[in-house]
C-alpha cells in the first residue's frame, strides 16, 4: 500500500498544522503562511491588525483555501483506496480537514456572530447539519479512528468560539505596532493557552477558574481586554436544539471599585440581605451570584479595594465561596474574575495595602497593556492610523478630513514625538477636541512629589552616578516639556543625546503610571 503523504505533501501538512495551532497574533503564525504560500503570503515582520477587520478575509486566506483545500480532497480519497498511514500521518490528516471546514463555514460563523450580537439572544445555528455531514464525510473512514470524529459538537463550539475571539480582540485592541501585536497575542492565550490543541481537549471548561490580572496605564484599554477576553469563552454547542447553551453577550459584567464606597462594593459583589445596612430595604443578590458560570466578573481598579473585602474575595478565588452581607448562608461562584489596575501592586504589598496571598491568586495569568508612547516609538507611523480609526468612529464620512486637520494640528503646536501620557483615550479626546475648537492643548504634568522625594533622597545620599544623574534630570525636564527639542534647549544637550537618557520607566513613574505595554 502507498504512503498517505509524500515527502513534499508532508512538509506542507506540517505547515498546515503550524498554521492551525500557531497563535495568530504573532509574525511566527505569519511565517508558516509563508511556508505553504511562498513569497505571495503576508510581508515577513507584519502582523495582523485593525486593517483586517474580522468581517474582512484576508488574501493570504482565500490563498491558503486554494492550496489547502485540493490536498485534503487528495488525501482524503487516498485513504479510502487504503493507503498506509501512521498516528502522526493521520493527525496531520485531521488537522488538514479541520482547517478546510473552519475557513469554509467562515462566512457562516461571522453571519451567526452578527445575528446574535444583534438579537443579544442566542440564536438557531441552522448550518450546523451540513457541518455535521462534511465532518463525518471527511473523517469516518472505514478502519480509521479520528479523535475529531467523537466531538462534532464540540469541534463547532470550538470554531465559533475562535471566531467570537477574533472579533472581540480585533473590535477592542487596536494598533499595528508590536507592542499592540504582543497585547492581542497574549489576550489569545488568555483565552485559548499557549496550546490550542490542549485547550480544545481538557481546560476549554476549565479557564474560569484561573483569574486574570491586567495591568497598565490608564487609558490603555484594561477593561477593552477584560471585555474581549469575557466574551470569547468556551460556550457548548446543543446539536439536539442547534443553539448554544449560553448568550454571550450577556456573560461580562463589570464594576468600578474606584467609584463606590466599601458598603456599596460588598453589596454589588457579594448582594446583601434586606436591613443589613441603611438603605438595603429588599434582598438583593450581587454580580457573584447572578454571573453564570460561563459569565465573566470584571473588576477595574482592584488596587483601591479595602483591604477587608480584599479577604473576602480571596476567599471566592480559594473556594469558590460567599456570602450576602447581612446572610450566613454560603453561595457559589463559578464564573470567571479578571481584575485590572494601573497601581504598582508591588509597592502596595510593601506598605501593606494589598495582600500578597491576594496578589498570588490574581497573578496566575497577567498581561500588560502597553502605552501608546511605546507604540508609537515602535512604529511612528501608527499615529495616522490611530488617529484615522478614532475619526472613523467619531466622524463617520468625514474622517479622512478629520484625520488630516488633527495630524497637521499635533505636527505643528504638540510634536510627533509627544508621548502622549493619558494614552488612547487622551489622543481620543484630542480628536474631538479639533472636531470641535480645531485645537487641542495638553495638560502638562510635572510629576508626583513621591517620585521626586525619591531622587532627591538618592543624590543626597550621594549613591547616584554622574551618568544616572544626567538620565534622572533629563527624564524629568522632558516629562516637564513633552517635548525631546524644548528639553534639549533647556538642557543645552543635543536632542539625541535627550532622546537616548530618558528612561521610559522613571518617565511613566513621573506621570503618575507604570510602564507598560498598549492597546
Amino acid at each position: 500500500m502507498p504512503a498517505l503523504l509524500s515527502a513534499a505533501e508532508r512538509k506542507l501538512a506540517e505547515a498546515i498544522y503550524g498554521v492551525s495551532y500557531a497563535n495568530p497574533f504573532l509574525p511566527q503564525r505569519l511565517e508558516f503562511e509563508r511556508a505553504i504560500l511562498g513569497d505571495v503570503g503576508s510581508p515577513r515582520g507584519s502582523v495582523w491588525n485593525l486593517r483586517v477587520g474580522p468581517q474582512q478575509e484576508p488574501d493570504q486566506i482565500t490563498q491558503l483555501r486554494q492550496r489547502i483545500e485540493p490536498l485534503a480532497e487528495t488525501l482524503f480519497n487516498r485513504l479510502l483506496d487504503g493507503a498506509r498511514a501512521g498516528d502522526a500521518d493521520l493527525e496531520l490528516y485531521e488537522t488538514v480537514i479541520l482547517f478546510t471546514l473552519y475557513h469554509r463555514y467562515r462566512a457562516e460563523f461571522e453571519e451567526a456572530l452578527s445575528e446574535a450580537l444583534e438579537r443579544e439572544k442566542p440564536v438557531k445555528i441552522g448550518f450546523f447539519g451540513q457541518f455535521h455531514k462534511d465532518m463525518l464525510h471527511y473523517l469516518d473512514i472505514r478502519g480509521l479512528s479520528l479523535p475529531a470524529l467523537a466531538e462534532i459538537p464540540h469541534l463547532f463550539a470550538c470554531f465559533f468560539q475562535m471566531r467570537r475571539a477574533f472579533h472581540q480582540i480585533f473590535q477592542n485592541i487596536i494598533g499595528g505596532s508590536m507592542p499592540a501585536a504582543r497585547l492581542r497575542a497574549a489576550v489569545w492565550q488568555s483565552i485559548f493557552t499557549h496550546d490550542v490543541r490542549r485547550y480544545r481537549r481538557a481546560f476549554y471548561h476549565r479557564m474560569g477558574d484561573i483569574a486574570t490580572l491586567i495591568t497598565g496605564p490608564t487609558g490603555t484599554g484594561k477593561e477593552l481586554v477584560a471585555r474581549a477576553i469575557g466574551l470569547s469563552r468556551y460556550i457548548p454547542f446543543d446539536a439536539r436544539t442547534l443553539k448554544f447553551t449560553e448568550d454571550f453577550t450577556g456573560t461580562f459584567f463589570a464594576l468600578s471599585l474606584s467609584a463606590l464606597s466599601p458598603t456599596l462594593i460588598e453589596s454589588e459583589l457579594f448582594g446583601h440581605r434586606r436591613g443589613s445596612f441603611t438603605g438595603a430595604i429588599e434582598d438583593r443578590a450581587g454580580w457573584l451570584e447572578v454571573c453564570r458560570p460561563l459569565g465573566t466578573v470584571f473588576l477595574d481598579e482592584i488596587g483601591e479595594l479595602d483591604a477587608g473585602i480584599q479577604v473576602k474575595l480571596l476567599r471566592v478565588l480559594q473556594s469558590r465561596t460567599f456570602q450576602r452581607l447581612g446572610d450566613t448562608d454560603s453561595r457559589h461562584f463559578h464564573g470567571k474574575i479578571i481584575a485590572a489596575t494601573n497601581r504598582d501592586l508591588a509597592a502596595l504589598m510593601r506598605a501593606g495595602r494589598f495582600r500578597e496571598d491576594f496578589f498570588y491568586r490574581l497573578c496566575a495569568d497577567m498581561i500588560t497593556t502597553p502605552s501608546l508612547h511605546q507604540q508609537l516609538v515602535d512604529s511612528p507611523g501608527e499615529l495616522r492610523n490611530l488617529v484615522l480609526f478614532i475619526a472613523q468612529r467619531v466622524a463617520g464620512d468625514e474622517a479622512a478630513a478629520v484625520a488630516d486637520e488633527v495630524m497637521a494640528w499635533i505636527e505643528e503646536h504638540i510634536g510627533m514625538d509627544y508621548p502622549w501620557p493619558g494614552n488612547i483615550r487622551e489622543l481620543e479626546q484630542c480628536v474631538r477636541n479639533i472636531i470641535i475648537r480645531r485645537e487641542y492643548h495638553p495638560h502638562r504634568d510635572t510629576g508626583g512629589g513621591d517620585v521626586k522625594s525619591r531622587l532627591t533622597a538618592s543624590f543626597l545620599s550621594g549613591d547616584t552616578t554622574a551618568d544616572e544623574l544626567l538620565r534622572r534630570y533629563c527624564t524629568i525636564i522632558y516629562a516637564q516639556t513633552g517635548s525631546y527639542e524644548a528639553a534639549a534647549r533647556r538642557l543645552q544637550l543635543d536632542r539625541r543625546t535627550v532622546k537616548a537618557k530618558v528612561d521610559a520607566d522613571l518617565l511613566a513613574e513621573i506621570r503618575g503610571t507604570r510602564a507598560g505595554a498598549l492597546g
